[in-house]
């Protein structure tokens, strides 16, 4: 219940202010903690609600925006937290951008919001562990907004629970226990610069161009509205070198925000990498469903092992219960096109594949680059059968955007038609990765996996699967679900399990 002191509209007003200045967005969700801190800072100020929001959208300096900033985010983190990360950062992103820097020997990282610096300090230690040559200059800087944290950082002071994903080896060797804290050695604290920084601020002088090599900006994107994110990731990109890396949050990814970027994957985990202006790169970088009835050509699947794309190629009467009638369709990823593709639908409900890609061969020139139609005719490609026209399609498509997960789940299919499994997982990984909500990439991983003989991440895929096609928007179904509906599928899913042991 918001407080009865601070009035409905001066909480949005706060609100506003606070994603304009900080870029910190926060929905409906948090009106009342808003309210309380609003409220706080009003009775700790002796200040009317109106001077206070006047003085806040007045001066963006204002020392209040220094206290906001530590009552707004959240510090907590801990040392080689999501250690494969780093593991990448040592064995690809710094070696490489050595060999690029070998003239200059200097190495610029950034971690921003780096909150009591565990992250910069975990960047620190894996240099000295790499055994780097200490002719080179390897800067580490730690950013954020929070002043409290940063006094911290450089401190470098923290209790056994900031060490909890340590390797034991690591803490024995860069730290020293007083009383009940963990001292870090000096050697690594010298080797980190802290500031604070508000990053939702312009600051050219900050922003460089081409000026850094490696940036972590974990786990800070998902706070910020969708127009401070692309302002951010922008800035990013400018100030990255190219062939410089970019590490995000576990569960973020640069999809629908830039296209400056190259997805890698390596070392079981993904990052990116900051494209040159002339590099269009496609390739990952590598170092009650039990009611269901199962249509045959899926129990066909099931007791042959044969591939999951040929079940698709064979699924052909289920398309015509899955395409909407003529008249009905817009377009299959529900935006308003230049051209129609009425045609290629009918056709491909009448199991006319070759003459539906025929009508698409007819549209205008700008379709050529047009992602979404490049995807449908990928599907059209698949469906009959064309495994390599529909990869090179694919390939095309991930030229124009490498962050198209349908692209990626498609070439996976590929992959597998070709007999190259272990490709078709990592495709399936990466459009997870960008996607974690489409349903069909943990399907065919499920599937994978099962039948190489992983039962365990076989049944946590499909248990994903199963959860997210009950929720799978229609175009999508239409688009990915291989001529099957939602309920075939959900029986698959449920028949895979049972294989895998589980009970269901």
């Amino acid at each position: 219940m918001i407080s009865s002191l601070v009035a409905n509209e001066d909480v949005t007003r706060f609100r506003d202010i606070i994603e304009c200045r900080l870029g910190l967005y926060f929905d409906e969700s948090k009106r009342d903690f808003l309210a309380g801190l609003l409220q706080a800072r009003l009775e700790k100020r002796t200040q009317a609600c109106d001077a206070y929001l006047n003085a806040l959208e007045d001066a963006p300096s204002h020392g209040e925006w220094r206290v906001l900033g530590q009552l707004l985010t959240v510090p907590e983190t801990y040392f080689f937290r999501h250690f494969e990360q780093f593991r990448a950062f040592a064995e690809v992103a710094l070696p490489a951008r050595m060999a690029a820097r070998v003239q200059s020997r200097q190495i610029s990282v950034l971690s921003l919001g780096c909150a009591s610096g565990e992250e910069a300090y975990s960047m620190a230690v894996m240099v000295r562990e790499a055994g780097m040559d200490t002719s080179w200059n390897i800067s580490i800087t730690g950013e954020d907004i929070n002043p409290a944290v940063i006094e911290k950082a450089a401190v470098g002071r923290y209790t056994e629970w900031a060490l909890r994903d340590t390797p034991p080896e690591f803490r024995q060797k860069w730290f020293q226990r007083q009383g009940r804290e963990y001292v870090l050695d000096r050697s690594i604290r010298e080797a980190v610069r802290f500031e604070e920084r508000n990053l939702a601020a312009g600051a050219a002088d900050f922003w460089l161009p081409e000026a850094y090599d490696i940036i972590f900006c974990r786990n800070m994107m998902m706070y910020f509205s969708p127009e401070k994110a692309r302002t951010l990731v922008g800035n990013i990109a400018r100030s990255l070198a190219p062939g410089g890396y970019l590490f995000l949050g576990h569960a973020e990814t640069l999809r629908g925000l830039s296209h400056d970027f190259q997805l890698c994957h390596s070392h079981e985990t993904f990052y990116y990498r900051r494209r040159a202006a002339n590099e269009t790169a496609s390739e990952l970088w590598e170092p009650d469903p039990a009611s269901f009835a199962l249509p045959p050509q899926l129990t066909a699947v099931l007791s042959s092992g044969d591939a999951w794309v040929d079940a698709i190629q064979r699924s052909s009467e289920r398309i015509r219960q899955l395409i909407p009638a003529p008249g009905q369709v817009r377009d299959v990823v529900g935006k308003k096109l230049r051209w129609n593709l009425e045609g290629a639908l009918e056709l491909l409900r009448q199991e006319r594949f070759a003459e539906a890609l025929a009508a698409m061969a007819g549209l205008p020139t700008e379709a050529e680059t047009d992602v979404d139609t490049l995807l449908l005719k990928a599907v059209l490609f698949t469906h009959s059968g064309q495994l390599a026209s529909a990869a090179q399609v694919c390939r095309t498509l991930l030229e124009l955007d490498d962050l198209n997960a349908g692209a990626w789940y498609v070439l996976a299919l590929c992959c597998e038609g070709d007999g190259n499994n272990d490709l078709a997982i990592e495709h399936n990984r990466a459009a997870v990765y960008l996607d974690p909500e489409f349903a069909m990439p943990h399907l065919h991983l499920g599937l994978l996996l099962r039948r190489a003989g992983d039962l365990d991440a076989a049944q946590q895929e499909l248990v994903c699967a199963e959860r997210l096609l009950q929720q799978e928007e229609a175009s999508r179904l239409l688009l990915f679900g291989g001529g099957f509906g939602r309920e075939a599928l959900l029986a698959l899913c449920n028949a895979e399990l049972r294989a895998c042991g589980g009970q269901r």
